[in-house]
């Protein structure tokens, strides 16, 4: 059986410390314990024996000087690792169109912004509504409008809504329109309507 190596004492020297005298006044001991010189200065150090450094930690106090909500601020950035946050949605809701916020089922007919597809000229009129109410564009192949219809039947599905009467109606929508497509679709590639 092997053994892992022990692991070095809480109190044990630094390994990097300079080889100096404690930085205490009077002390000729070697200093080979670090501590910070201040709270601004955290990656400065003081080098100090074992007996000076343990008397200068229990006199430490990180808050010292700072007000209670000068605390709070500095525990509330501790929090996110000292990197600047905001709260969700803020800055992302600038970029949504107010179309696509409002319209659940994305049947807007000219997406045209932030790279969505736009309606086409050639698409066939007996397509472009239930086009719209999946939000897809033409032309389309019967793999995208499978995806499509399984994420918006999954979404809107009453189940997943506590049995909205909405959601059902919405439902009904996309199952029409993805039947419509589904009937236009032959593996994959568009054929025309049988007259």
């Amino acid at each position: 059986m092997t053994r892992s190596p022990p692991r070095a004492r809480a109190y044990a020297p630094d390994p990097d410390a300079p080889g100096h005298v404690c930085d205490m006044p009077g002390c000729n001991e070697a200093g080979a314990y670090r501590a910070p010189k201040s709270r601004a200065q955290l990656r400065e150090y003081w080098w100090f024996c074992l007996e000076h450094v343990r008397a200068y930690n229990a006199k430490w106090d990180f808050y010292k000087g700072m007000t209670p909500g000068q605390i709070e601020q500095e525990l509330r950035a501790d929090l996110s690792w000292q990197r600047p946050s905001w709260p969700l949605g803020r800055l992302g809701a600038a970029a949504w169109e107010d179309a696509l916020t409002h319209d659940p089922l994305l049947a807007a007919a000219e997406f045209g912004k932030r790279g969505r597809k736009t309606a086409r000229p050639d698409t066939p009129s007996d397509l472009k509504e239930p086009l719209a109410t999946l939000g897809l564009a033409w032309p389309t192949t019967l793999t995208e409008v499978k995806a499509r219809y399984k994420e918006l039947a999954k979404r809107h599905h009453p189940d997943a809504n506590g049995g909205d009467r909405g959601a059902e109606e919405r439902l009904k929508t996309i199952n029409l329109a993805y039947a419509t497509l589904r009937s236009r679709l032959v593996d994959g590639a568009p054929h025309a309507a049988s007259a």
